[in-house]
């Protein structure tokens, strides 16, 4: 049975802690961070892809994916989740993946695996396990040491039946929740995990361009 695969990737955030200008147009040996990020989506298994993007940059988006059959750019959302919440809105399809835009170091493999996964799973979030030793820290001082065993790093893209993660939407509508991931969990649903990778790190900062600039 043919099943039709969206990628919502939210891009709808002024990169506050960037430096005054979109991490997401910051070009990485001449290319735009988020041309990265698209370019695997759209080598992938995905159907279609929706930017959701920042007012700000819409226009310049539109024209760095002008020949991009897969590609749609809708407005984003005040928050996150708003942006997530308008592509599931335009969506039509029967699994979504949902990626963050500044995280260009991820691979085809990666997305068909979480495509593969989820048909059989329902939800699914890419992470990774945690290897540094973490403190839980009130005051300034050290409280006790977490038992990292179980603990794992959340990436993206995560992986959902449509009807399950849009119905989620629908019920936790202008809450704030910084991971679809999250929202499920909230509301009872099981959600696995697909072993990621260390190098799929997010942009954040100027310091990230940097260490993605080795990676890319």
């Amino acid at each position: 049975m043919n099943v039709k695969i969206s990628a919502i990737i939210p891009s709808g955030g002024i990169s506050s802690r960037f430096g005054g200008k979109n991490k997401l147009l910051e070009k990485i040996n001449g290319k735009e961070v988020i041309k990265y990020t698209v370019d695997a989506f759209n080598a992938s298994n995905v159907d279609e892809i929706i930017i959701c993007a920042n007012v700000s940059i819409r226009e310049e988006l539109g024209l760095i994916f002008a020949n991009y059959p897969k590609v749609r750019i809708i407005e984003g959302g005040q928050t996150r989740q708003e942006s997530v919440f308008n592509g599931l809105k335009v969506c039509d399809c029967d699994y979504v993946l949902i990626h963050d835009g500044a995280r260009p170091m991820i691979s085809v493999e990666l997305i068909n695996s979480a495509i593969e996964m989820v048909k059989e799973k329902k939800a699914l979030t890419v992470a990774t396990k945690t290897i540094d030793t973490i403190k839980e820290v009130e005051d300034g001082k050290i409280v006790r040491t977490v038992d990292r065993s179980k603990l794992y790093n959340t990436q993206t893209p995560q992986a959902f039946e449509f009807k399950l993660i849009k119905q989620a939407h629908e019920k936790l509508a202008g809450q704030n929740f910084t991971d679809d991931a999250g929202m499920l969990e909230e509301l009872g649903q099981t959600v696995y995990i697909l072993n990621g990778s260390y190098k799929n790190i997010k942009i954040t900062t100027q310091s990230d361009i940097d260490i993605a600039k080795i990676y890319l």
